[in-house]
């Protein structure tokens, strides 16, 4: 899998990611103490509301920023995004009011949602062959689970030596180191796209979800990942600290136990791939996060012993690694249904249509699980992923053919199921 390191572009570009993802993780640490510095008991209020602020610019500036950019240089839009979310991370500190970690949030998730889908959309221009894109996107899968595990580890060594207003500052130097890195690589020269009005550039994603039953597929297991990972992100501490009466290290652990199952799919799907079509192993996938849900609301029914803990680290640690079945091939079909001139806003669609899954997800795994328990919201969510699975399967009916690596433009007679 590291082979792919080999190629100096794509080592520049892979290690400018893990360099803002290393930043990244560090905003969010500092960000809910500063909530906490703002708002005291109403931190979680503060915290929510930012959160879906986040959403709601992932979901709404992606396809407009993608059509409006069309015609930038790469490279100029990746620099200036990343010098946009240093600046705002080191205007952070100076805030006194709730109101201004929303408008800097906003801001900060719009460069986000503008760099994101464009250095997702030129990954494939600068590793041609499909088995080392594959392997590539196993190597930032496993980046993300890397840092969601290690971000905390790092910013609770800080902490010991300096304030949390600082580890805004080494935010904003993982976003200005992010950026260097994109100006030292030399990347491929982009296809100038053909003049089109801007209706047809922000709708050209969407359309190409709509028109190409692969990528409606993937749409509808978007929702499968997002009903699973609402219910591990929102009631994961609820179920281990309440229901079973652990600890806050062993909630942290069981969030590890899902990062790790998700980190050893990433390691062994580049050599699955080889020998399994995308199909078989996404809807593979999607299959057993419906299952592992429904496992969810048994455990959640268990009595606190030592054997439903067992089984939390158990079932948490497959929901990790069938959501890396979805998530890691995903980019596969994106690359290989779109061409030169809809890539970016292929990608943007993906972008912005995965995190509106999250919009409705999120919000149910919070009310549910307050008002009616945690089994009941489990079952709802599996039963929303199971329906989505059950979409995808029947949207996607004919396996891709090894080796296709694009479809005509969107412009053709969509492809057939």
């Amino acid at each position: 899998m590291l082979d792919v390191l080999r190629n100096p572009t794509y080592r520049r570009l892979f290690t400018a990611q893990v360099v803002a993802l290393i930043g990244t993780g560090l905003l969010t640490i500092a960000l809910g103490l500063l909530a906490f510095d703002l708002a005291g008991g109403d931190a979680g209020i503060v915290l929510g509301i930012a959160l879906t602020i986040k959403m709601l610019a992932y979901v709404g500036v992606a396809p407009v920023v993608s059509a409006l950019t069309s015609r930038v240089p790469r490279k100029l839009l990746l620099v200036s995004s990343d010098v946009l979310r240093a600046a705002v991370a080191i205007s952070l500190p100076f805030v006194t009011e709730a109101w201004q970690i929303y408008v800097l949030i906003f801001v900060l998730q719009a460069a986000s949602a503008t760099f994101t889908p464009a250095f997702q959309a030129l990954i494939p221009d600068v590793l041609a062959k499909e088995s080392e894109y594959t392997r590539a996107l196993s190597l930032s899968r496993l980046a993300y689970d890397l840092e969601s595990l290690l971000s905390p580890i790092l910013a609770a060594a800080l902490l010991t030596v300096i304030s949390y207003h600082s580890l805004f500052v080494g935010t904003a130097l993982g976003f200005i180191g992010s950026a260097a890195l994109v100006i030292s690589a030399v990347l491929p020269t982009m296809k100038p796209p053909a003049v089109t009005p801007f209706v047809d550039r922000l709708t050209r994603g969407a359309r190409a979800f709509w028109r190409t039953p692969q990528l409606r597929a993937l749409l509808a297991m978007n929702l499968v990942v997002a009903a699973a990972t609402a219910m591990v992100i929102v009631n994961t501490v609820i179920l281990v600290q309440n229901n079973l009466g652990r600890t806050q290290i062993d909630f942290a652990i069981t969030l590890a136990s899902y990062g790790f199952g998700s980190m050893v799919v990433a390691l062994g799907l580049p050599r699955v791939l080889d020998r399994y079509p995308d199909r078989r192993v996404m809807l593979a996938g999607s299959a057993i996060l419906p299952v592992g849900l429904v496992a969810v609301a048994l455990l959640a029914l268990a009595p606190a012993s030592l054997p439903t803990w067992w089984g939390v680290l158990v079932v948490w640690f497959v929901l990790g690694a069938a959501t890396s079945l979805i998530l890691t091939p995903s980019a596969r079909l994106l690359r290989r249904y779109s061409d030169d001139t809809t890539r970016p806003a292929v990608f943007a669609a993906q972008f912005s249509l995965s995190h509106a899954c999250f919009i409705i997800t999120y919000p149910l795994a919070g009310i549910l699980g307050a008002t009616l328990g945690l089994t009941p919201t489990a079952l709802i969510l599996a039963a929303i992923a199971g329906i989505a699975g059950i979409t995808a399967a029947r949207s996607w009916t004919k396996p891709v053919p090894t080796g296709a690596n694009s479809t005509p433009p969107l412009t053709a007679p969509p492809a057939s199921p």
